[in-house]
């Protein structure tokens, strides 16, 4: 029993993990999470459907915008512009548009995401 205890002491805590690895785990969680979102059908997907999503006024408009690290310049101003302007949450996430995509079950690169419930969104913030 003793060595068994010592066996599992041996091993490092989730909170001792080295910087990076936390990083990445964390980032599979998130964009896990929002799979899960996706699934549920509280997602926008796309910078011109987020767009058209910030500007009505009724229906479903989003919470928190998270848009992909690979985006250009245009992009990025765009939406933090309109995420400014309509006092929506706007995250840059540390993955690319290609694994964005793909953990929403999307074929080819998505440059943002827009989560439309207020407990789904943070849900996913949890893992930033």
């Amino acid at each position: 029993m003793r060595s068994m205890r010592k066996w599992k002491r041996s091993f490092p805590k989730m909170s001792e993990q080295t910087g990076e690895a936390q990083k990445s785990a964390n980032i599979k969680k998130l964009l896990s999470t929002l799979g899960l979102c996706a699934r549920a059908g509280k997602v926008i997907y796309g910078v011109p459907m987020i767009c058209d999503g910030m500007r009505r006024s009724k229906g479903e408009r989003p919470v928190t915008v998270f848009e992909a690290s690979d985006t250009s310049e245009n992009t990025h101003k765009k939406i933090t512009d309109k995420c400014v302007f309509y006092k929506v949450k706007h995250i840059r996430l540390d993955c690319d548009g290609a694994s964005l995509a793909a953990a929403l079950g999307k074929t080819s690169s998505l440059g943002a995401v827009a989560v439309t419930d207020e407990k789904m969104s943070g849900m996913v913030e949890k893992y930033i």
